[in-house]
């Protein structure tokens, strides 16, 4: 009778769980750091794990230009040189390829300015 009362009691405390268990931390997002000059972004290729959150920061070495990852709701304005940085939060939560692109006018080589963020 006993056991069967200490049984209990050891699977009453396992779902109510420990309450002095700390909770999980949340990961800190990924920095990655991307450059736009002259019709292309530098890297060019950025590959994550499903579920990273990225903390892209994004600059230019010559003038204003956009930056637009296709298919989500990120699409900012990068301002030219020495005007400082936008800093912008992505969860890559779905797996795919996605293209990165320019979405503010930039000059001829503009249509050609694109990036590959490939989440795993």
């Amino acid at each position: 009778m006993v056991l069967n009362m200490v049984m209990l009691l050891l699977m009453s405390l396992m779902l109510i769980g420990n309450p002095q268990a700390p909770s999980p931390t949340p990961q800190a997002p990924r920095v990655i750091r991307v450059s736009a000059e002259r019709f292309a972004y530098s890297p060019s290729e950025i590959v994550v794990e499903q579920g990273t959150t990225i903390e892209f920061h994004l600059t230019s070495d010559d003038t204003d230009h956009g930056f637009h990852i296709v298919g989500t709701p990120i699409d900012v304005q990068i301002p030219k040189r020495r005007r400082g940085e936008t800093v912008v939060t992505y969860v890559a939560d779905t797996a795919g390829e996605f293209v990165i692109e320019c979405s503010h006018p930039c000059g001829a080589g503009h249509t050609s300015m694109h990036a590959l963020l490939v989440v795993k």
